[in-house]
């Protein structure tokens, strides 16, 4: 299914007309034809979506320290206030400045592309989250993940590294193997899973929630449902609102997970 069956149903159908129910969005949803295929490559609109992040986010810190000044302009304002909310309120609180400072500019920059990737769900034309795909987050966890694991063996190297992964401590004594069994689990497996899923399914939930009233309230309007339609395009502009939070939020605590992580990396192994 494309891009232009993603209202779930026709567009001339609506409430008392014959034949025609309503129809709730489903995973189509979230499948959009390719725009343009290029020897089997196929490029669709989320692909262009996370492009532009990647262009609006470098072309922005560019042009905001490109030439920086003593007295900050406006773009310089907005861009050192966005770098020293991340730098200071995120990855200094959590891995430390002394071990945190060359982590800032990755941090920063996965701020703001996961931020913008989330908030083309209620820019026009757009009005899609990319992050709503698993194959983003997914792809953004898989980073943090490398750097965390490898990051975690060069501090300690190989053997210490293993013991930092597992949670090895002889103080536990008798239950040292069934933590290990669990740690082992839980941070190679369980951890880089979590970490996508939580931003992608916050993105899938609420996107489809916006499509649904927003699809619901076209479906309404025809009759005695015009006052039903209401309430509904009510409802999607308390969702879109809510979700201007909710998507700051997840871009806030995805890099707060990413910090947490590479701190475990320089704790030591007992």
């Amino acid at each position: 299914m494309g891009a232009d069956q993603t209202l779930a149903f026709d567009a001339s159908c609506h409430l008392f007309v014959p034949g025609c129910g309503f129809r709730t969005p489903g995973l189509h949803t979230f499948v959009y034809d390719p725009m343009l295929t290029v020897g089997g490559f196929e490029f669709s609109k989320p692909m262009l979506l996370a492009l532009l992040s990647s262009v609006v986010v470098v072309g922005f810190f560019w042009a905001a320290f490109a030439k920086p000044k003593v007295v900050p302009g406006k773009l310089q304002m907005i861009g050192e206030a966005g770098y020293d909310f991340v730098r200071r309120g995120i990855v200094h609180e959590i891995i430390g400045k002394k071990d945190g400072e060359k982590y800032v500019p990755f941090m920063v920059s996965l701020f703001f592309f996961v931020w913008l990737m989330n908030l083309w769900s209620i820019i026009p034309l757009a009005q899609f989250p990319a992050t709503s795909l698993i194959a983003y987050p997914a792809g953004l966890a898989l980073v943090v993940y490398v750097l965390w694991v490898g990051l975690t063996f060069k501090q300690h190297g190989f053997v210490g590294g293993w013991k930092n992964i597992t949670g090895y401590d002889r103080t536990l004594g008798w239950v040292l193997p069934l933590v290990v069994v669990i740690e082992f689990f839980s941070n190679l497996l369980i951890r880089p899973f979590t970490h996508a899923v939580r931003l992608f399914a916050n993105m899938f939930a609420g996107h489809l929630l916006i499509v649904m009233f927003t699809v619901a309230s076209w479906y309404l309007m025809n009759g005695v449902g015009f006052a039903y339609a209401g309430a509904s395009f009510a409802m999607v502009i308390a969702m879109t609102a809510f979700e201007l939070f909710i998507q700051a939020i997840q871009a806030y605590v995805f890099v707060l997970l990413a910090c947490s992580y590479v701190q475990g990396a320089f704790a030591e192994a007992h």
